[in-house]
């Protein structure tokens, strides 16, 4: 009503309205509304905005998600809010989970547009290391609830250079998993990592994590599961060899099982013929300086 007591102020030579009659009419004091004049936006409501908007842009990321987990984004970006007033704010907007209201036969979620474009076209090789980094996540079952792995490989040796493991598929499992790879890598720069248009990694989280290490991001095409057939392959020889071994009890079984079959096994046991029957490792060892390559 402040702003209706301002008009009619402005107009009050006219009408012999004053500031006084229009606020004794609208049911307030003149102190409320001159406090409203010098501030018209209050500090809540300037905070209660960016909180929408933060709000928002984790909604748009996935739709899927309900207050509960935007609660956990925007905490983990450093927002200092319960999940009360997240419900309040996403009632409010009108940003319920697609997931949770959905009705009657479920269908297949197209995946959202790509945020990068296509840079490596199935061209899985490289003539040097750090050169294309090739990323994806795969799920198993355990009698505690999935596991999620996030891996990251080098063409040039088919070498995992970076993994993640989590309880949970959110962008945190991918950005983890960039991370290990340019720690282990000696933070190389310019280097080309594909992924599929999963959301995980068209999250802000990992965008920023891209830009940051100054990495080049490449996404292959909707339903073409060809366009990261080499990473593809990886999980399928995990698959085999791992998890559908047997049944697994507990997720500390089944991670510590994934991270000694990759760094004993794969890495320094396993021949690969395109490698000319070397193992990663030695590939890597053989084919580059080894002063210049980071463990």
């Amino acid at each position: 009503m402040f702003p209706l007591v301002r008009e009619m102020a402005a107009a009050g030579t006219r009408s012999g309205v004053s500031v006084a009659v229009a606020c004794r009419i609208l049911g307030f004091s003149k102190q409320a509304y001159y406090q409203w004049l010098r501030k018209p936006c209050s500090d809540r409501d300037w905070d209660e905005a960016h909180l929408i908007n933060a709000a928002r842009d984790v909604w748009d990321e996935d739709r899927c998600q309900g207050y509960r987990l935007i609660a956990d984004e925007l905490v983990d970006d450093g927002w200092q809010v319960s999940e009360r007033r997240v419900w309040r704010v996403c009632s409010q907007e009108g940003m319920f989970s697609a997931a949770h209201r959905r009705k009657g036969r479920r269908k297949h979620r197209r995946p959202g547009p790509a945020v990068h474009d296509d840079l490596v076209n199935r061209e899985f090789t490289a003539d040097a290391p750090n050169r294309v980094w090739l990323t994806d996540i795969t799920e198993h079952r355990t009698n505690e609830g999935k596991v999620y792995l996030c891996a990251v490989k080098d063409v040039f040796s088919n070498r995992i250079v970076g993994y993640s493991i989590s309880d949970r598929m959110k962008a945190r499992l991918t950005v983890d998993a960039l991370e290990d790879a340019v720690g282990r890598r000696g933070n190389p720069v310019g280097v080309i990592v594909h992924s599929d248009r999963g959301s995980q990694f068209r999250s802000r989280k990992y965008r920023r994590t891209l830009r940051r290490h100054k990495l080049r991001g490449s996404m292959g095409r909707v339903g073409a599961c060809a366009d990261n057939a080499a990473m593809e392959n990886w999980f399928s020889l995990l698959q085999k060899n791992v998890l559908n071994q047997h049944s697994w009890a507990t997720r500390e079984d089944l991670r510590l099982t994934i991270v000694y079959w990759i760094e004993a096994r794969y890495h320094r046991r396993r021949r690969q013929r395109r490698l000319g029957r070397l193992t990663p490792i030695e590939f890597e060892t053989i084919m580059k300086d080894p002063a210049c390559l980071a463990a």
